[in-house]
């Protein structure tokens, strides 16, 4: 049996654009990627704490260190700039695999700027560290 758990989030950040006239998507700040180990193209949800929309697209690249965050294509009618916004990823897992799984949140400033990176230690989120 497999179980579809959190793999990593980017908390609490700031939608910086809204382009309707890109193919679609969410663009995302590399640095912020790279920290929460989303891939590009990797299947994202997304959560619009402004308006409680939540949708599903894939992540796509923003430039490293510039706090992009962008609504693409029919998402862009999802959000406006300034919206505060949850990006998450999940992932299947078997029994043995959640033995050593560790989940990434990325807390993030106003400006999209990492605050920190936690990963919550196992016996199901008892406890978190941050690294």
């Amino acid at each position: 049996m497999q179980r579809s758990l959190l793999l990593a989030k980017i908390h609490n950040c700031t939608l910086t654009d809204a382009n309707i006239n890109y193919m679609g998507s969410i663009s995302i700040d590399k640095t912020l990627l790279d920290a929460a180990g989303i891939l590009p193209y990797e299947q994202v949800q997304v959560v619009n704490i402004a308006n409680g929309e939540r949708f599903i697209t894939y992540a796509i690249t923003a430039p490293a260190n510039s706090g992009a965050i962008e609504l693409n294509g029919a998402a862009a009618r999802l959000g406006v700039k300034g919206d505060r916004l949850i990006i998450m990823t999940y992932a299947q897992f078997t029994e043995e695999e959640l033995k050593n799984y560790y989940p990434t949140v990325v807390m993030v400033d106003q400006n999209n700027g990492i605050l920190e990176v936690r990963r919550y230690v196992n016996e199901l989120f008892k406890d978190s560290v941050i690294v």
